[in-house]
This record gives structure tokens, sequence and C-alpha cells, in this order.
């Protein structure tokens, strides 16, 4: 039977499950989150000079901006909000995801894919109440840009 076994696991695959981790934000961990999504896009220069039938290309910084979907479950958002309007400073957090499916090829090559974000700062509409008389569950996105990323 271990054998069979065996011979199995050596054919099939175990790709990232996306079902499998966690996000904090400033440390604290977001219980009722639903997706989470980081993603970094290259701010690229382009030009050319006569002669030359194709582009060059050079990357001249980057962007980092992303998304959660939470079920509310606190009031953070609407604290975070009160705090910008009495203070009138932005608010900043640290975001971190974490992708551990341990049952993943990946995980068994690399342990946990951990995705760091520093000086995020919300950048989307913030819902601030939302009924619905055919609602069922209230998913919120949150969207943030941030300052630096550490992989």
């Amino acid at each position: 039977m271990a054998d069979s076994i065996k011979r199995i696991n050596e054919y099939n695959k175990s790709p990232i499950s996306l079902r499998e981790g966690k996000v904090f934000i400033d440390g604290l961990e977001v219980m009722d989150c639903v997706k989470c999504r980081i993603t970094y896009k290259p701010e690229i220069w382009e030009g050319g000079q006569l002669g030359e039938r194709s582009k060059s290309r050079r990357q001249l910084g980057y962007d980092i901006t992303g998304s959660i979907t939470e079920r509310r479950a606190t009031s953070w958002l609407k604290d975070t909000i009160k705090k910008y309007i009495s203070t009138n400073r932005t608010p900043e957090f640290t975001i971190q995801g974490v992708m551990d499916d341990k049952n993943s090829d990946y995980y068994e090559a690399n342990g946990s894919d951990v995705v760091t974000v520093v000086g995020c700062v919300l950048t989307g509409e913030t819902v601030l109440t939302n009924l619905d008389r055919e609602g069922q569950i209230f998913d919120e996105e949150i969207q943030f840009s941030g300052y630096d990323i550490i992989l």
C-alpha cells in the first residue's frame, strides 16, 4: 500500500492552494479575511533613436498596490477614518500576506511564502454602511498602495 501511495505522489503535482494562508495588518491577523492580493508593477521608461526599429526599455521604479477582502467584524476602518479626520495625519499600515499550504510542492521546497508591504495607505473607497434587503453577507474590499516591499 505504501508503495502505491508513493507512486501516486511521484506523478501528481501539488500546486499552492490559495485557500491556505493568513493576512496581518500591523501584526494583527485579519480573522475574517476572504481574499488578499498584493501586486508589483514596474515603472518602465521606453524610447528609441533614429535608425532603430525597436525601443529600449529601462526600469525606473515600481509601484506596489493591493486589496484585501474581509467580512467586517470590527470597527477598525471607521476608527482609522475618525483618527485621520481629527489629526489630519495620513494613516499608514504594514500589511503581510502569508501563503502556507503545507501540502504544496512550493511549501515543500521553500516553506511559507511571505510578502510584507510597509507604508501602506488606503487608496479606495471605504464603505461606511451597507444595507440591502436582498443582500447576504457584507464582504468589503480595502484597496491600498505601499511604499516598499519585503520579500
